[in-house]
């Protein structure tokens, strides 16, 4: 005989996680339309950075994206206990892990909106498709890990999933963007296609 706290949890838990895939896709279908309607301005700038100076801004907040978000996956194995050799969680590690996330999704604003302003959604070539279709999803992840992460009713497996996509897809985004500005446009793969490109997109 199940619970009563049990059977109240599973219909809230499946509420929760509802509303969290129904943002993310609504985040991710509002990015990419905004993406695809917007007529694409090549002289864009980053910071007051334009053409080379901006793609290499660029490539160095990617970077530094993808070590904070290092960081937050080391701080998340430690939350839940699964840092090897290592007990003891101290109350500042969850915190830490707040703040390291707000400042990974700072240091995205500029990029994104400068990609947005720049190059729009492209489908066209390879690469160019992967990084606007990861670029959209990691809004619609984060929207659904915002939602996750204040219920108390959840799978264990909810928020270590939405946390696992979100540095997954920042990987994803650094390899299609800053690896290929510092591997002189070219990654193994998917530099597929990338001749159809306007000159210099990142």
């Amino acid at each position: 005989m199940s619970h009563p706290r049990s059977a109240l949890r599973r219909p809230e838990a499946g509420l929760a996680l509802a509303l969290a895939f129904a943002a993310a896709a609504a985040v991710f279908v509002a990015v990419f339309l905004l993406g695809r309607t917007n007529t694409p301005d090549y002289t864009a700038t980053l910071f007051g950075r334009s053409d080379a100076d901006a793609m290499r801004l660029k490539a160095q907040l990617a970077t530094g994206v993808l070590g904070l978000a290092a960081l937050q996956l080391l701080l998340a194995v430690w939350m839940y206990g699964r840092l090897p050799g290592v007990r003891r969680v101290p109350g500042s590690v969850p915190i830490t892990h707040r703040i390291v996330g707000v400042v990974l999704f700072a240091l995205t604003v500029p990029i994104t909106v400068h990609c947005v302003r720049a190059y729009g959604v492209q489908l066209t070539g390879s690469r160019a498709a992967v990084h606007s279709i990861a670029g959209c999803f990691f809004y619609g992840a984060f929207a659904a890990k915002l939602l996750l992460v204040q219920s108390r009713r959840l799978p264990g497996w909810a928020l270590p999933l939405a946390g696992g996509s979100l540095v997954v897809v920042v990987v994803l985004l650094w390899y299609t963007s800053a690896l290929w500005h510092f591997n002189g446009s070219s990654i193994p793969v998917l530099s597929l296609g990338r001749h159809h490109l306007p000159p210099g997109q990142m």
